[in-house]
């Protein structure tokens, strides 16, 4: 199917990889970090325009549907949880506005799970009054990337609206995770600064056994260690130190974007420590990409359909 879309908050893309194996194409697109806009701009030959609380939405062109996983730190558990006190938090209403003044006849938007409980509820409802207030049908539910064919357990929110209040749409539930396997490299390729010194692989062989093989060992704040066939969710800072695969190195950029759903095609133009921040603030490409299909197949049947 073809649709034209817009990509907001686009960090490196993951909403666009989801879109573009769909039949969507990108018209504009709004990043903010320099280095995240060098990584999409090389991956999908356009540069991400800045501050969308600097762009007329005049400036934006018409399109059937709005992407964007708006900014996350005022509602998670790593942030100190202001929503809308902090100014990340109004960012929102930067996606109400155009979608008011372009009204596309479909937007999918995703944040953390913890937006649903922020508050006591009332931020989650304050969004959802503003976008029906806008005239859209609109949806929401937790989804895991561990359903969706990653092997990382990362819950995030997903909000999805239609501007034609007759469509029925319901949420994917996906086909379960993917294979760790099918992510991690070959130790032997692995160079070695991406391995921990002895003392931590010694203390952490010496504190867990784990049932699986192969496996993501993670530390918590605490010192208890974990482990399991799938990562924990990958963040943009500390998780890095953290996750240890088979309880001896860290993940590499690579295997990060894999566990994102990047596929290997995705060029590596920023450094190490840029990369792991990209892959730890990106959306599930899979998650979306269910989403959106989903979405889209709801939209057109409506569409064939007599007024």
């Amino acid at each position: 199917m073809e649709f034209t879309y817009i990509d907001l908050f686009a960090g490196i893309g993951g909403f666009h990889q989801a879109a573009d194996s769909l039949g969507g194409k990108c018209l504009f697109a709004s990043e903010i970090d320099s280095e995240a806009k060098k990584a999409y701009a090389a991956n999908y030959r356009m540069t991400p325009q800045g501050d969308i609380t600097k762009i007329n939405a005049k400036d934006i062109p018409e399109h059937d549907v709005l992407l964007a996983g708006f900014p996350c730190q005022p509602f998670s558990i790593i942030g100190n949880r202001l929503g809308f006190d902090d100014i990340r938090g109004t960012l929102f209403f930067e996606i109400a506005r155009i979608l008011q003044a372009k009204r596309p006849s479909l937007f999918v938007l995703e944040n953390v799970k913890q937006l649903k409980g922020h508050d006591r509820g009332k931020t989650l409802e304050k969004i959802l009054m503003k976008l029906n207030s806008l005239g859209y049908k609109v949806s929401w539910k937790i989804l895991n990337a561990l359903d969706f064919g990653l092997p990382q357990k990362r819950e995030r929110i997903i909000i999805v609206g239609f501007l034609d209040n007759r469509v029925e749409f319901a949420f994917p539930e996906g086909e379960g995770p993917g294979r760790l396997e099918d992510v991690l490299e070959n130790d032997a390729d692995v160079a070695p600064r991406f391995f921990a010194s002895e003392r931590i692989q010694k203390k952490r062989l010496e504190s867990h056994v784990s049932r699986y093989y192969p496996a993501i060992w993670h530390e918590n704040k605490s010192g208890n260690i974990s482990s399991y066939p799938y990562s924990c969710a990958l963040r943009a800072g500390a998780s890095y130190n953290y996750l240890l695969v088979n309880g001896v190195r860290r993940l590499t950029p690579r295997e990060m974007l894999r566990l994102q759903g990047f596929p290997d095609s995705f060029q590596i133009v920023c450094n190490d420590s840029q990369t792991r921040k990209q892959a730890g603030n990106a959306v599930p490409v899979n998650v979306i990409r269910a989403v959106l299909k989903e979405a889209l197949d709801a939209k057109a049947k409506i569409e064939r359909q007599p007024e």
